[in-house]
């Protein structure tokens, strides 16, 4: 069995569950989930947890992500992108009469900050705990709450009418349909989203990737243990945080998840108040503590060797 991380290139076509099915099949391990959803026909960064390492999946789902979005301007769908149903439109040369550039980067600049998003019908948002998508499906539009997330950055960098590429780092919980949906609104054009790459989740990035094709390649040929190379241990996902080494007498106590006395560990007497990663003496990680400097002492946050 496999611990760790893998960032995988996902393919449009594919849902995030699909992903985890097809590496369970090449990997021969059923130990595997997902950090998150990203719609089947969006394509980039999905970082998968391996054995031990899925206790982290919804530690990786809570970090900043970054996409290149296509915005196509004067069309409006029931998915907020071009896979839907089209519920209006207008013509390219409509839309070159009503915008400008310079409209559209006003506008895209007006979607910076913490805003408020309405999530779609088709997404996974439970609500009356059903899924949205689950009415949609059905022809139902429910109500749904507007949510706060925080768009960094917004960069336009193409625009060739109708279609607007721009570049985005947000918070979880963000839909990119959504924002250009309501960046259309604002223009009065309307808006879908015409493609979608994601290129980073937290410290996971597009160019450290691997698809599917080329993981199951490794995995046949004459030396898989080649995909060691594609797996990033737990513990790099803590790699801020110090580091320490148990001592004996305190071995019993990391095996238990239980408080440890800081003299059990090689941790220095200036140490801060500051999550700390836990080694035996061979190197082996089992543990995210906290140290309080009070007391003297160092908590567990999670355990992650069996």
């Amino acid at each position: 069995m496999f611990h760790g991380m893998m960032t995988i290139y996902k393919e449009a076509g594919y849902t995030s569950s699909d992903v985890v099915a097809r590496l369970r099949g090449i990997l021969h391990m059923k130990k595997i989930g997902h950090t998150g959803t990203l719609d089947p026909d969006a394509e980039g960064v999905l970082p998968v947890c391996l054995g031990n390492g899925t206790k982290l999946c919804e530690l990786i789902a809570d970090r900043d992500k970054e996409y290149v979005a296509v915005m196509r301007l004067g069309v409006a769908t029931d998915t907020q992108d071009m896979s839907g149903k089209v519920l209006a439109e207008i013509s390219c040369e409509e839309v070159e009469r009503t915008v400008t550039c310079e409209m559209i980067r006003e506008a895209a600049s007006e979607f910076t900050g913490e805003i408020s998003q309405i999530p779609p019908m088709y997404s996974a948002v439970k609500v009356g705990g059903k899924r949205l998508y689950q009415y949609a499906r059905q022809g139902q539009t429910v109500e749904r709450a507007a949510r706060k997330v925080t768009i960094h950055e917004l960069e336009i960098t193409s625009i060739e009418l109708p279609l607007v590429t721009m570049r985005v780092r947000c918070s979880k919980g963000t839909y990119i349909r959504t924002l250009c949906q309501d960046i259309g609104e604002r223009l009065g054009t309307g808006a879908a989203m015409e493609h979608l790459l994601r290129t980073r989740v937290g410290q996971f990035r597009l160019e450290d990737s691997i698809k599917l094709d080329d993981a199951e390649a490794i995995m046949k040929s004459s030396d898989p243990g080649r995909i060691n190379g594609c797996i990033l241990p737990v513990d790099s996902f803590f790699d801020q945080a110090l580091r320490a080494v148990v001592r004996e007498e305190g071995m019993r106590y990391l095996l238990n998840g239980n408080t440890l006395k800081r003299e059990f560990t090689d941790l220095p007497g200036t140490a801060e108040a500051k999550e700390v990663r836990m080694y035996d003496r061979s190197g082996k990680f089992y543990a995210l503590y906290r140290y309080d400097p009070v007391k003297d002492e160092l908590r567990n946050v999670r355990m992650f060797l069996s």
